[in-house]
């Protein structure tokens, strides 16, 4: 019954005898993972379960009377179990040594078993951490009140004692480093840290949701419930929810801005989140090394060691402020503590700060430059983005506006630092962090602020900096901070002279604008940016960041023209999604709808297969109406540029292009087509159509199939069963006569003889037609019918079915309008 350990082993047949003869169930046991007791699963045959918990002869009842206490107390939030008792009324009752429960069963899975988990479930997550802690602070619990190798204020014990058992090198050395940051960064801070009784273990496992609905549905096991510092359950969870993440670290903030948004935090914890949830992991790994020596064949002793393996190395590769930035943003805390200080500062001095060029940006000699993701100055061709062409562009811009400074977007979001090609695993970096001003090759440059070299260095990579130079200024004050400015693209010999320390006065000369190849391969610009945190990096600060991480990036790189002064209106503008939104619901039809709900996309760019959002994400385009050869094909985008520079009319005058168009397009098609009349839009060319089919029968009866939509207008809406027999349709009028859509897979019918048989079901239609004392005036099908599910028509369908309708004097209209002519 027992192991060495005190985990019982008791067999499924003896559980089940025992929750028959103490609780009066009579149930199947199901055996259930756990690491120190022993867990099973008891189901009725009306389908009742409930879950008894064999404890380890090592537990104490007081400890176990505690967990049925606490979960008493947290009944009313409705996210754990409650406590079943035996038919004597007992909690708690003895089978051979061991002390035995049992509690409801909480309904959900698993999260650790949920393959994919949404922003709304991370921050549910925290949510329901914080609810639970909320409701146990003040809880007096003596018996929880232990030492533990799992309460993570015992984290440094446990990892001293275990590290060298971890096999794996690589998590080794994330165990160091994160050890070394925690001594150093959160140990000193532990007494100032609220203490309460805590879960204690909401891993994964521990933590039931919904997956469909994407919510929490409850936390289960209380064994590991200790009184610790309260911050640790919100660590713990954040480190569990990391491991299934492709970015572990934004994964960890929405569930730290759950958890405050619900049961606020003090900053000073909010500043050890990261540490302390990395050193969990490290705590598990080191713990998992140990039991898995001792216990071999225990599988679920190793349940999260693989993502372990790799999220630890991940995460201790992340900067620990830059983490504890991102993590104070999610809470609603500036990211960098000190950025706030520096804005003011620049603020307040900003009339005293030296031109940059000698002399002022004004509203005459500036002008906006926009190389957004869906700017026009960037090309889809990269042959067409070379710094002579741009260089060009930037003085057409110039010229045309009477200016001769150009300035390029702080904030801006940008294709240009990947485009055309993206990484594919990450997400790319597109928000530009400086300002760009763009002049001649040569332009000399001078110091706004007073300040010294802190780096410099030539940053030769394609497309890097070139030449670059970091000064470091400090503000004024009762508390002076540091902070820099970073000038990249210029000359190489801006860098002759310069050494680490050399001062360099406010309205110096100090450096000129470069020219490729030397400035990194870029137009002539230098780029300005102030930077609060340089976070250990010597020179080379990113200058651009991810659109998820972009308000961080805005605390450690705040606004460059606190320094420069260009006049706001001379700044290139950026319209957000939500005035977008909201000019649109002003103007724009209601019945015109915005697909994806909550967060529609802003779409500024297509480019091939793919469409690009405005902080420059790439999606693939499997949605959007057809393009056959792309968005933007550079032959359609010459073509059109091309014939729009000479002559853009009507019909009514003899034109080359358009008999030209129409020998082409005949040619194509069999003797039968020779006859072309060009519309503006498919719902035009339907019209057009069913006209000519009325004129040539003189019938007005209609066949169409089920699901078809061919156009917008009234009567296209009246032949589109997708239209009048959806929501808010008023079904098809006596006129339209529906036939079966030929889809094998949706009508159960066999591939062999499918033509035939659903050619069978459009005569049967005609059929009914004449039987009223009616005609057809024909049929209309799309050949690959579209919003019924890209059917492909199975072979003789449509011979048939066109044979059918001409010998009932119909004409058949294949409405090709999206499959044949995009």
């Amino acid at each position: 019954m027992n192991t060495d350990d005190g985990v019982p082993r008791l067999h499924l047949t003896t559980i089940s005898a025992i929750a028959a003869r103490s609780y009066g169930i009579v149930a199947t046991a199901h055996a259930l993972p756990s690491d120190h007791d022993q867990n099973a699963l008891l189901v009725t045959e009306q389908g009742v379960a409930m879950v008894m918990k064999i404890a380890n002869s090592r537990e104490s009842a007081a400890v176990l009377d505690a967990e049925c206490r606490v979960m008493h107390h947290l009944a009313d939030t409705g996210l754990c179990p409650r406590v079943v008792t035996t038919v004597d009324g007992a909690e708690i009752t003895r089978e051979g040594g061991h002390l035995i429960r049992m509690i409801t069963v909480v309904d959900g899975v698993p999260m650790g078993r949920v393959t994919w988990h949404s922003d709304a479930l991370r921050r549910d997550v925290g949510a329901t951490l914080a609810r639970l802690d909320r409701a146990l602070q003040g809880l007096e619990v003596p018996a929880v009140a232990r030492v533990t190798d799992w309460d993570l204020a015992e984290a440094d014990r446990v990892v001293v004692r275990d590290r060298d058992r971890v096999v794996d090198a690589r998590v080794r050395e994330a165990i160091d480093i994160t050890l070394g940051r925690y001594r150093e960064q959160t140990a000193p801070q532990l007494h100032t840290f609220r203490r309460s009784v805590i879960h204690g273990d909401a891993n994964d496992y521990n933590i039931l949701v919904h997956a469909r609905e994407q919510r929490v549905s409850g936390v289960i096991d209380f064994g590991d419930m200790v009184v610790s510092h309260t911050i640790n359950d919100l660590a713990i969870a954040m480190a569990y929810v990391a491991l299934s993440a492709d970015d572990p670290l934004a994964a960890a903030a929405s569930v730290a801005a759950g958890y405050h948004a619900t049961y606020p935090l003090p900053e000073h914890e909010v500043d050890a989140l990261f540490n302390l949830m990395c050193m969990r992991l490290a705590v598990s790994a080191c713990m998992a090394a140990r039991q898995t020596a001792a216990r071999p064949d225990e599988a679920y002793l190793s349940i999260s060691q693989q993502q372990i393996a790799t999220a630890l190395p991940a995460l201790a590769a992340i900067h620990p402020r830059y983490a504890r930035y991102v993590l104070r943003d999610a809470c609603g805390f500036a990211p960098v503590p000190h950025s706030p200080a520096v804005v003011a500062w620049l603020t307040a001095q900003r009339e005293q700060c030296a031109p940059l060029l000698g002399y002022a940006f004004t509203a005459a000699n500036t002008a906006p430059l926009d190389f957004s993701a869906g700017s026009a100055l960037i090309a889809r061709d990269p042959a067409d983005n070379a710094p002579a062409l741009m260089d060009t562009r930037v003085r057409q811009v110039l010229a045309e506006q009477g200016a001769t400074i150009g300035v390029g977007g702080y904030r801006e979001p940008r294709l240009i630092y990947h485009w055309p090609h993206e990484p594919k695993q990450s997400e790319p970096r597109t928000i530009h962090m400086g300002l760009d001003v763009s002049m001649a090759a040569g332009t000399p440059l001078f110091a706004p602020l007073d300040g010294v070299v802190f780096g410099f260095e030539d940053a030769d990579a394609h497309h890097d900096y070139g030449p670059v130079i970091v000064l470091r200024h400090r503000t004024t004050g009762d508390t002076p901070v540091d902070f820099f400015t970073l000038y990249g693209h210029l000359t190489r010999d801006s860098l002759d002279g310069l050494a680490v320390g050399q001062p360099i006065a406010k309205g110096q000369c100090f450096a000129r604008i470069g020219s490729a190849p030397t400035n990194g391969n870029w137009w002539e610009h230098v780029h300005v940016q102030v930077i609060t945190d340089m976070l250990d990096v010597p020179c080379n600060v990113n200058g651009a960041a991810r659109a998820s991480h972009e308000r961080v990036w805005a605390s450690v790189c705040p606004d460059p023209n606190l320094l420069l002064g260009i006049p706001a209106e001379r700044l290139p503008q950026r319209t957000s999604s939500a005035t977008i939104a909201a000019i649109r619901a002003a103007h724009i039809g209601r019945n015109l709808s915005v697909s994806y709900g909550d967060t529609p996309l802003n779409i500024v760019r297509g480019a091939g297969a793919y469409l690009f959002n405005d902080v420059g994400h790439r999606f693939i385009d499997g949605y959007n109406n057809v393009a056959h050869v792309g968005h933007a094909h550079p032959r359609v985008v010459r073509a059109v540029t091309e014939q729009f520079g000479v002559l853009n009319t009507n019909t009514r005058y003899l034109q080359a292009q358009l008999t030209d168009y129409a020998a082409a397009l005949s040619a194509l098609c069999p003797p039968s087509l020779s006859v072309c009349f060009f519309t503006a839009s498919g719902s035009e060319a339907n019209e057009l159509a069913l006209r000519l089919a009325r004129a040539y029968t003189g019938q007005r009866d209609l066949l169409v199939m089920e699901s078809a939509y061919h156009g917008h207008t009234t009567t296209l809406i009246d032949i589109s069963p997708y239209k009048h027999d959806g929501p808010g349709g008023q079904g098809a009028p006596d006129w339209v006569h529906t036939t079966p859509i030929p889809d094998c897979y949706r009508h159960g019918v066999a591939a062999e003889g499918a033509g035939a048989h659903f050619a069978a079901g459009v005569g049967a239609a005609i059929d009914r037609v004449h039987a009223r004392g009616r005609r057809v005036c024909g049929y209309i099908a799309e050949t690959c019918p579209s919003v019924a599910g890209q059917i492909m028509m199975p072979p003789g369908f449509l011979a048939d079915v066109y044979a059918r309708v001409r010998a009932a004097g119909g004409a058949c209209i294949a409405d090709e309008v999206q499959t044949g002519f995009g």
